[in-house]
């Protein structure tokens, strides 16, 4: 948080929600241009040297424990993040706002709506060549968009996109 004056200035989190293919390093990518700090596992496992997915659970523990430090470091310090992750279930939205709560911050979520076809399409064109472009086969593509859990305004503030 900073002070401006006597005035507190809140971080902006905002969580990219949607399974892999459907758009959200793009969306990211975008507001980082416009000051936001972007975290991403994938990014994080590309730096390891890691290129495939998914990522064993242990490396993936790891690597969102390092995000979670780096994500309330930035938040204290006052600046805006955008988290690129898939945020693929309810469960893993709300321990990302349990971890944000005690610091006042209520976080939005950006759902990508992009249809199955487009994403297993978008997948299938993959080459590898960078954090943004882990190639995946059809199949787990597919399990990850229909295994996805779509969030829900209960969940709190929400902005679709491509509806």
């Amino acid at each position: 948080m900073q002070e401006l004056s006597g005035i507190r200035i809140m971080s902006r989190v905002i969580f990219m929600c949607g399974p892999a293919g459907s758009g959200k390093s793009t969306y990211a990518r975008q507001l980082e241009a416009q000051g936001m700090t972007r975290l991403s596992t994938d990014v994080v496992a590309w730096e390891r040297g890691i290129k495939t997915m998914p990522l064993p659970p242990e490396i993936r523990a790891a690597i969102q424990a390092e995000l979670q430090t780096r994500l309330l470091t930035l938040v204290r310090e006052g600046r805006d993040v955008v988290l690129d992750f898939s945020f693929h279930s309810r469960q893993m939205r709300d321990e990302y706002r349990a971890l944000l709560a005690p610091l006042g911050i209520v976080p939005g979520t950006i759902y990508l709506a992009t249809p199955r076809k487009t994403v297993l399409e978008r997948v299938r064109a993959r080459q590898g060549g960078h954090s943004d472009d882990f190639r995946l086969t059809e199949e787990l593509a597919a399990q990850y968009f229909d295994g996805f859990e779509v969030p829900t305004r209960k969940e709190g503030p929400l902005m679709i996109v491509g509806e």
